[in-house]
């Protein structure tokens, strides 16, 4: 295996951190086999470089370089430490996850009618084995992904959610992945797998926060699995350390006239990588991509959307906004693919970009690749700066230029807020949005 990765930059200590990773993980023998051919597959595979298409945008060399540990289990916090993430409101079942482990004593599974079922995927191997054989790695590709297969190979930890059919979850599922101070670099590889039945509602929230301003890699998974006529929302919020690298991977297999809601919110990091890949593989089914990004300093945001329409009369829309400071730059790939026997695909894809100063720097790179015949798909970018004339505006009514400016900044990214239905988590996000913007404070004053 060595020979495999020789001149691939530093693939070597991932294989061997693997070695000792996979003789102390343990786990059932198809799981071992599946992490086996996972790190064959990234050693293969290789660090992904700017000549490749999906990462034109994206110099990954320095994550390439860099060597990290694995993060020890657990960390020394407490409940105080974790009480900037709780939503007002409402209660939510909340599953933590520190340096990559589940901590029980700082969880709140809050049980739930209708043998909803939330844990970590360690404990789910345990009690509900058969349903992690039957969907773990079964529908996230890792055979084209190194940051798929590499997360598949070192998969330990990470939330287990299972909504049985008709179930209503009545709090959100609340993920929080934190990573401490450490005294060297660490990675995590946290892997999520989330079932939701025929007909059942759900909404689950993926966060993650640092605890500490340390360099790290977290290269996170989730595998979606939504039944038919089931709706599902799905949050991911990201704001870490900005020396944080952050890759993460959405991946929902959508049955007959399923609805999934994917939400994203993407603060910090100094590199982040989101990748969302919805397949409506049953008719009718319907799905709604939707995210804000902010990226200041030297911050660097990709989103990567790969929407496949595989059966008939299927729809789906992309709405990402981006607001990029200072010499921040930021990547939007929408890429829709229809499916030969898709026919009567409706789908929408669009992006806006407002660049707040000279040297922020934005590429947008919109596609559609359609083998059907009988569909509606369209696609547009944007990007450009605020609306002088929407200032003037404001200011003729008394409103000072900053003020203006910043309402201006927040109605921007409200357009894509105002399209997340829970209303504690919506509260929650526009908080960090309204802290993130140039003289937040302003609207805080406002309110």
């Amino acid at each position: 295996m060595s020979a495999a990765v020789k001149g691939k930059g530093g693939l070597e200590g991932y294989l061997e951190s693997f070695k000792r990773f996979q003789n102390g993980a343990g786990g059932p023998s198809w799981l071992r086999e599946v992490r086996r051919a996972a790190i064959g597959r990234s050693a293969e595979l290789g660090f992904p470089t700017t000549r490749d298409e999906h990462w034109k945008f994206t110099n990954l060399a320095p994550l390439a370089k860099k060597t990290f540990r694995p993060a020890s289990a657990g960390g020394k916090i407490t409940l105080d430490d974790l009480a900037a993430f709780v939503f007002r409101g409402q209660e939510s079942a909340r599953l933590v996850f520190v340096n990559g482990r589940y901590v029980e004593e700082l969880s709140d599974p809050c049980a739930q009618p209708g043998g909803v079922i939330a844990c970590s995927l360690a404990q789910s191997l345990g009690f509900h084995k058969e349903l992690v054989e039957q969907h773990l790695a079964k529908h996230v590709d890792y055979e084209r992904d190194f940051f798929t297969a590499l997360n598949t190979a070192f998969m330990a930890d990470g939330g287990f959610v299972y909504v049985p059919a008709k179930a209503v979850v009545q709090r959100p599922i609340h993920l929080i992945f934190a990573t401490t101070k450490t005294s060297s670099p660490v990675v995590t590889h946290p892997r999520n797998l989330i079932m939701v039945g025929e007909a059942a509602e759900a909404a689950i929230v993926e966060e993650y926060v640092s605890l500490g301003g340390d360099e790290y890699f977290t290269n996170a998974v989730s595998e979606v699995v939504v039944g038919e006529s089931a709706v599902v929302e799905h949050y991911r919020v990201e704001r870490e350390s900005l020396r944080a690298y952050n890759i993460g991977t959405l991946r929902v297999q959508q049955a007959r006239s399923s609805n999934v809601f994917c939400h994203g919110v993407f603060l910090g990091g100094a590199l982040v990588r989101n990748n969302v890949h919805p397949v409506l593989a049953g008719e009718g089914a319907e799905c709604v991509l939707n995210g804000v990004f902010m990226p200041r300093g030297r911050q660097h945001i990709d989103n990567f959307m790969w929407v496949e329409h595989a059966s008939p009369q299927c729809g789906s829309r992309q709405y990402y906004n981006g607001i990029l400071d200072d010499k921040a730059t930021g990547v939007f790939s929408g890429r829709i693919i229809v499916h030969k026997d898709a026919q009567k695909t409706d789908a929408k894809q669009t992006n806006r970009n407002l660049l707040l100063s000279d040297e922020a720097q934005m590429d947008s790179k919109p596609q559609l690749e359609i083998y059907a015949d009988d569909v509606k798909c369209t696609h547009g970018a944007t990007i450009g700066q605020l609306d002088d004339d929407a200032i003037f505006y404001l200011r003729s009514r008394g409103i000072p230029a900053e003020t203006a400016r910043t309402l201006l900044l927040f109605g921007f990214a409200a357009e894509n807020l105002e399209r997340m239905r829970q209303e504690p988590i919506r509260r929650y996000v526009e908080n960090l949005v309204t802290d993130r913007l140039p003289r937040g404070e302003i609207l805080r004053n406002l309110s």
